[in-house]
């Protein structure tokens, strides 16, 4: 798990590293960040919420509200997945693509690199509400969740990031 992090991490770092340097160009050119990010950020958010209270649900041996706070969050993190899809057409609908400035260019990139690899957190959320469902989680055996958990997480301060360099450009 930790080397999938570090990966992440240096992919999201080098995009970083990049969008710092060619933001001083001459050439830079903001957009106009659709408002419906602040919301998909909330969402996403909500979802990590809902992984915590599956969390403690597990530890308290609470196999129904554990289901119940899984289930939620899968639902908060395929709305963020559809609202970023929405998010892009809007910016195609405002005629802004992937080659209309350098800030678009990271915009749909940092954007898609993140949808991409919360697109596998899902597919992990997935094999956890799977074994959920089948009353393999539980309070003494919920590796599966605690793995799934961090990712999660990760996935969000990823975002967060990714969300307020974008936004203060």
């Amino acid at each position: 798990m930790w080397v999938l992090l570090a990966a992440v991490t240096m992919l999201f770092a080098g995009l970083s590293s990049a969008y710092f340097v060619l933001h001083g160009l001459p050439q830079w050119q903001n957009i106009t960040v659709p408002r419906l990010v602040w919301a998909n950020t909330l969402v996403l958010l909500a979802s990590s919420i809902a992984v915590e209270f599956a969390r403690s649900a597990v530890r308290k041996d609470q196999s129904g509200a554990l289901k119940q706070w899984l289930t939620i969050s899968a639902f908060l993190g395929f709305g963020f997945l559809a609202g970023q899809f929405l998010v892009w057409r809007q910016l195609v609908k405002a005629g802004v693509y992937l080659s209309t400035t350098i800030h678009s260019s990271f915009f749909y990139v940092l954007t898609g690199a993140h949808a991409l690899h919360l697109a596998g957190g899902m597919i992990g959320l997935m094999v956890v509400l799977q074994r959920a469902f089948a009353n393999r989680v539980t309070a003494q055996d919920h590796e599966s969740l605690k793995v799934f958990a961090l990712y999660w997480h990760f996935m969000d301060v990823v975002w967060i990031f990714c969300f307020l360099l974008l936004l203060l450009a």
